[in-house]
């Protein structure tokens, strides 16, 4: 009656640690797809915008063209025309088109 059963009393289905690994493997292909090209794309724009200076031609995320006047720790003023000047959070700044040389 009891002849197919397993000697050690177990099922015979897969182990917990083998039913895990397509979730880990999972993880391990969206950290290396999805998640450290993004680390690695914050880290540059964080480089960018620490490395502003006075003069640098600059692009905002809303698409307006200026020129870094001045630089503090949070904000950029930037002159978009001859008598207009706005600030910006540095975040703001999607791309430096020309980078001022000294």
């Amino acid at each position: 009656m009891f002849a197919f059963s397993s000697p050690s009393g177990t099922d015979g289905g897969p182990s917990l640690i083998t039913s895990f690994i397509p979730i880990l493997l999972i993880f391990v292909i969206f950290y290396f797809l999805l998640i450290r090209p993004q680390q690695k794309k914050q880290r540059q724009h964080q480089t960018m915008v620490s490395s502003l200076r006075k003069g640098d031609r600059i692009v905002t995320n809303g698409g307006v063209y200026g020129t870094v006047v001045d630089v503090k720790e949070h904000i950029i003023v930037l002159r978009i025309s001859e008598d207009v000047k706005i600030e910006l959070v540095k975040s703001a700044v999607a791309t430096v088109i020309e980078k001022r040389e000294d």
